[in-house]
């Protein structure tokens, strides 16, 4: 898997990595910014999980949650980015692993790919989930809907089908709605922002919009305070997820050794700032917290718009959210597909010759398309009987997600060959990449914890029982077969030279 480092085209780079070039190569560096920009979706994870924090730890989590996790989260972008300038694939994460492992290359390979797997098709749940509860919030204000979670479960079937179906048949379309996307969330959030600054006749102190504590997860022991921050820092942490979609698409991506590393830190740290700005602005515009949390929309910051500038206007600003959300979950299930397209080509998921099927007239996965449908809907029908099944969710997304990010982070600080890419951190790439594992093992930790008391049923935290099953499952299936015949990533250019085959990628 050794790399020559200045390969001339995307395709012949592509070739030294072992792999024919089968995708069409159609995205520009904005294009893949945009693909991650999507997914982070501030106007996304940020609303939908809102009243997490409002709940767990109040304006404080919000606030300075949102700018300090933004921070450490930095951290986790630049070291992927750096791995990612040295091998530009669409297996991403599994395949850094298997490349940069000493020992144990196709076991490394396989548990980092299971997590990317797990964490991907979970953050298009939570995606979609969210867009479903954020779209029955407004159809109870323009149609006067009665929420309920069997019609929210509902419309998250109908969103998660036509996403399905846009990546199946609207190849085009996608690309070109990835780049509104970007800008309607900019534009999306200078407009809420500047409405919820001037029209409100009244804010909150200023002061507590970055202080004040607010514990409402039951939890009364001594500390319980901190500890609903700490946990508050979910919503944060579940927003910041889904920008390795700019490495899953690198072998769609034109100067991918530079634009997919720069997608994936870009992507973050417009989202830190944007992100930042919004949520300042909500927050300071909360008019009856208590009200506003608990509120029969489900939402709560569908309740602050109201509130802040009334029904009109507010339910225009929930439209902006709707729509951000619909193209997050569309480019969710653009990147889940691709990974379960790579994960599949390299024989790693049951069924994997199903999966890894390119359409020829599109030059999508179609199957891996609708098998990450299927999944991430079982996911969300928990939701029916369980009340934590959205939080449950977005830990998974966030743990599943996160440990694959940081495995190939930790194999490159004890990989001596490492050979960095045209997209490299220098003297800096030591320290950042140990501050971002030291991150991942804290929140992995953080969310798996009870979050609300007294444990129940209906309010016990299944993140861990999730985990357990899918890393069982990837660990029973390994040591009693997998072992035997998952060599790690196979180099379909060396097996269609066998065929006799064309060796040489064309591309686009």
């Amino acid at each position: 898997m050794s790399v020559d480092p200045a390969p001339s085209t995307d395709e012949e780079r592509l070739a030294q990595l072992g792999y024919q070039q089968e995708l069409h190569r159609r995205l520009s560096g904005f294009s893949n910014f945009a693909v991650s920009f999507s997914i982070i979706s501030i106007l996304a994870g940020a609303i939908t999980s809102y009243g997490i924090a409002m709940t767990a730890g109040g304006p404080i989590a919000i606030t300075l949650g949102w700018l300090f996790v933004g921070i450490m989260v930095t951290f986790v972008a630049l070291a992927m980015a750096e791995v990612c300038s040295a091998y530009p694939t669409a297996g991403a994460l599994y395949w850094w692993a298997a490349a940069l492992a000493k020992n144990n290359k196709a076991a490394w390979a396989w548990f980092v790919g299971w997590f990317n797997f797990l964490g991907e098709v979970a953050v298009t749940a939570a995606i979609d989930f969210g867009a479903a509860i954020t779209t029955s919030a407004f159809l109870s204000l323009t149609f006067d809907m009665e929420v309920t979670t069997g019609r929210t479960f509902l419309i998250f079937l109908v969103i998660i089908i036509a996403h399905g179906l846009l990546n199946t048949f609207g190849v085009s379309l996608v690309r070109l709605l990835s780049d509104v996307s970007a800008w309607w969330h900019l534009i999306g959030v200078a407009i809420i922002v500047v409405l919820l600054t001037v029209i409100p006749d009244q804010h909150k102190p200023i002061s507590e919009v970055f202080t004040e504590v607010h514990n409402e997860t039951g939890f009364t022991f001594a500390g319980a305070g901190a500890y609903a921050v700490l946990i508050g820092l979910l919503m944060a942490q579940y927003t910041y997820t889904g920008y390795d979609a700019s490495a899953h698409v690198a072998e769609e991506t034109h100067d991918a050794a530079r634009a997919a590393p720069r997608g994936i830190v870009m992507s973050v740290v417009v989202s830190v700032i944007a992100g930042f700005v919004l949520l300042v602005a909500i927050t300071w515009s909360i008019q009856d917290y208590e009200a506003q949390r608990t509120t029969e929309l489900g939402l709560p910051p569908a309740q602050i718009f109201i509130d802040a500038v009334g029904h009109n206007t507010g339910t225009f600003l929930l439209f902006i959210c709707m729509v951000a959300q619909w193209f997050c979950g569309m480019a969710s299930v653009t990147a889940n597909s691709r990974m379960a397209y790579a994960f599949s080509r390299d024989g790693a998921l049951p069924g994997s010759r199903l999966w890894k099927k390119v359409n020829p007239r599109t030059g999508t996965p179609t199957n891996s398309i609708w098998l990450c449908v299927t999944i991430s809907t079982l996911l969300v029908l928990p939701s029916l009987w369980n009340t934590t099944a959205y939080l449950a969710a977005t830990s998974i997304a966030v743990i599943g997600l996160y440990i694959a990010y940081v495995g190939p982070v930790l194999l490159r600080r004890l990989s001596p060959d490492f050979q960095p890419g045209p997209w490299n951190l220098g003297k800096w790439s030591a320290p950042v990449g140990w501050i971002a594992i030291v991150w991942v093992v804290i929140i992995c930790v953080l969310f798996v914890l009870p979050t609300a008391s007294p444990i129940t049923a209906a309010t016990f935290n299944y993140t861990i029982v999730a985990v357990v099953v899918v890393v069982g499952a990837a660990t029973i299936w390994w040591f009693a077969s997998a072992r035997k015949w998952f060599t790690g990533p196979k180099q379909n250019l060396i097996e269609k030279a066998a065929h006799g085959e064309q060796t040489m990628p064309t591309g686009e």
